[in-house]
């Protein structure tokens, strides 16, 4: 199994993320994880800083010459505006020069504050921003490279910003990543795209801010990942914790998913047929994909499809909430942090990171393996034997 841990706030001097886990000889190079970080800088609708930096990698602990020793991997993510922060984040002892006591309505600000005893929200806020999601971008780029060893591919498409949804029922392949990634927001579907911008401006012209809609697909997942046995081992459970605790996400849908409380079973399900040619499925092949890709907890083979809802940013360009000052108890508007109209094109990329952990963790779990060479290996003899006729277990 992977696991990783993330650590660093917003506005101090790196992020760090390390990951364990990794089989050794697993290539990765900075570069590699740089260009992951891009993705999710961009968008239309993204704050200007995002769309000329470029993070500054460095990989500390795990890697010699451009592969996986085994042991964790730590990344550091530095912040190239630390000197503007230097003496507001120091780590040594002292005080603020301002602090903030008029919380955000719909951020972490207030109950932060009230649950660690802090009457600064400052002291919440920093690690309880969505710059936090670089570091899982790190990991998710680690869990990607693993597997691309066994042939898995993840890529991801904004299905909605605000009230502008995508109504084409195509989605896009391995192949069409870089097309998506082309689009300012990241939408398959050059016309909605389009339109999305139009809301996007308007909503920038009323210094307003707006959620969405991202959809991730991994293709080429083998059948069998995840567990009917186990409530704490289903894909589904971990795919929709591992998603929903991305910031400001507040729902997740698997296939179809509430789609399929409105439906009747004759319509709902994927029914079941035999292509020998499909590897991952063990030549057994679902018609549809209502189910997502996940059946009793377990993957089918088919794409997995998971879509992720995104609330609009708390922070507003046009501070228009009401709120309380902390310490005076009078009311208020919210303070104004700098802020995107929109991050739902970085949602995608952020949430194929979080699949690509889950898929990756669970597969190790299932195939084990201390080198990439073995993981690969105990894949590939699973797969063989994946469609064979079952046999009665013998008497003993």
């Amino acid at each position: 199994m992977l696991r990783f841990l993330t650590a660093g706030e917003s506005h101090g001097p790196t992020l760090t993320v390390i990951v364990e886990g990794l089989p050794a000889g697993l290539r990765i190079t900075v570069e590699e994880i740089g260009d992951e970080l891009a993705r999710r800088r961009l968008g239309f609708g993204r704050g200007p800083r995002m769309r000329f930096e470029r993070d500054e990698i460095r990989i500390t602990a795990g890697v010699r010459h451009g592969r996986t020793l085994g042991s964790p991997v730590c990344v550091e993510i530095a912040n190239s505006e630390w000197p503007k922060w230097e003496s507001e984040m120091s780590a040594a002892p002292g005080q603020p020069s301002d602090k903030l006591t008029q919380p955000r309505p719909g951020h972490a600000d207030l109950v932060g504050m009230q649950k660690y005893g802090f009457d600064d929200a400052r002291d919440v806020l920093e690690r309880a921003s969505a710059r936090e999601t670089a570091a899982r971008v790190v990991a998710g780029a680690l869990a990607k490279a693993l597997l691309r060893e066994i042939g898995v591919s993840i890529v991801s498409h904004v299905v909605r910003i605000g009230s502008v949804g995508s109504t084409t029922p195509l989605r896009p392949g391995p192949s069409d990543a870089a097309a998506t990634d082309a689009s300012e927001v990241r939408c398959f579907d050059e016309t909605t795209a389009a339109q999305m911008i139009l809301e996007i401006k308007a909503a920038a012209k009323e210094g307003d801010s707006l959620g969405g809609v991202a959809e991730v697909i991994a293709y080429g997942v083998p059948a069998g990942l995840g567990s009917h046995v186990h409530w704490d081992r289903k894909m589904d459970g971990l795919l929709g914790g591992a998603l929903m605790s991305i910031q400001a996400v507040k729902a997740v849908e698997i296939g179809d998913g509430s789609l399929q409380a409105t439906q009747r079973g004759s319509v709902a399900h994927d029914a079941i047929a035999v292509d020998e040619s499909s590897v991952s499925t063990g030549g057994f092949v679902r018609r549809t994909d209502h189910a997502g890709g996940l059946e009793g907890g377990m993957t089918s083979g088919a794409p997995l499809i998971a879509r992720v809802s995104m609330k609009p940013l708390a922070s507003l360009n046009r501070p228009v909430l009401e709120t309380v000052d902390v310490v005076t108890k009078e009311s208020t508007v919210s303070f104004k942090e700098r802020t995107d109209v929109t991050a739902v094109p970085a949602l995608g990329v952020i949430a194929e990171a979080m699949v690509a952990y889950v898929v990756a963790s669970e597969a190790l779990r299932k195939f084990g393996g201390d080198s990439v060479a073995e993981f690969t290996r105990n894949v590939a003899s699973y797969l063989e034997h994946l469609g064979e006729t079952p046999s009665a277990a013998p008497l003993v």
